[in-house]
C-alpha cells in the first residue's frame, strides 16, 4: 500500500506537494492488518503513527516511492495506491536556496514516473487498486483512469468539500470496478470505509486463488 503525499524540490528549502495527510492509506493498512494480511506500507511524509504490524517504508519523492513499490510489487497479492503522488517535478534543482529578486519566477517541469501505470503493466495475478481525487465528473474521470492505468479498481472521491478528501477524518468514495460496476461507500470514518474496501478486495483475492 502507498500513502501520503510526495514532495518535489527545486532547492534545499522549497518543494511542491499537496494536502494529503496519509489518513486513508494508513486506515487501509490498519484494516488489512485486522483481517490478517501482511502489509508493506510505503508512505510519503506524514505525521501518523505506523500501524502496528505493518512494515513501514518511508520515502519523500515520487521517484523514491516508485523504486520502493517497484521492488515490492512482484511478490505482492494486491497493490493499493492511495498515495497522492506529485505528477510533475521541477526540471532544474538548485543546490543553493533561490533568492527572492522581487520579480517573477518561471519554473519548468518534467513528468514524474506514473507508478500505478508502470507497475500494473506487468501484473500477473495481482489485484491493482488506484485512488483518484477529483473535483468534478468523478465517475467519468475515474473510468478513464481505470482503463489507462490497467487497474482492477479505482476508488474515487471529491476533494474540496467538507467531510471528504484530504485531511478529513471522514470520507465518501465511489468504487469503480470492471464493466459497469459502481458502488458508493460512506459517508463514514476513513477506517470504516477502509474496512469495507478491504472486505471487498478480499473477496476478489479469494476468487482468484
Amino acid at each position: 500500500m502507498s500513502a501520503g503525499p510526495t514532495r518535489e524540490f527545486f532547492d534545499p528549502v522549497r518543494f511542491l506537494s499537496n494536502p494529503s495527510t496519509g489518513k486513508m492509506g494508513f486506515a487501509l493498512a490498519e484494516a488489512a492488518l485486522k483481517v490478517g494480511w501482511e502489509v508493506d506500507l510505503v508512505s510519503g511524509p506524514v505525521s501518523l503513527a505506523n500501524p502496528e504490524g505493518a512494515r513501514l517504508h518511508t520515502v519523500v519523492t515520487g521517484e523514491e516511492m516508485f523504486l520502493k513499490i517497484d521492488t515490492l510489487f512482484d511478490t505482492c497479492d494486491i497493490l493499493i495506491m492511495t498515495a497522492a503522488v506529485m505528477d510533475y517535478r521541477p526540471r532544474d534543482y538548485s543546490a543553493q536556496k533561490v533568492k527572492k529578486t522581487g520579480g517573477g519566477l518561471v519554473v519548468e517541469f518534467d513528468p514524474v514516473v506514473d507508478i500505478l501505470k508502470t507497475v500494473a503493466a506487468r501484473k500477473r495475478d495481482q489485484l491493482v487498486v488506484g485512488f483518484a481525487a477529483e473535483t468534478e465528473n468523478i465517475e467519468a474521470h475515474a473510468r478513464v483512469k481505470l482503463a489507462k492505468k490497467n487497474a482492477d479498481f479505482i476508488v474515487a472521491n471529491r476533494v474540496g468539500v467538507p467531510g471528504s478528501g484530504f485531511a478529513a477524518d471522514t470520507n465518501q468514495v465511489i468504487l469503480i470496478g470492471p464493466g459497469e460496476a459502481v458502488e458508493t461507500l460512506g459517508p463514514g470514518s476513513k477506517l470504516e470505509i477502509a474496512e469495507q474496501l478491504i472486505a471487498r478486495f478480499a473477496i476478489d483475492l479469494e476468487n482468484s486463488l
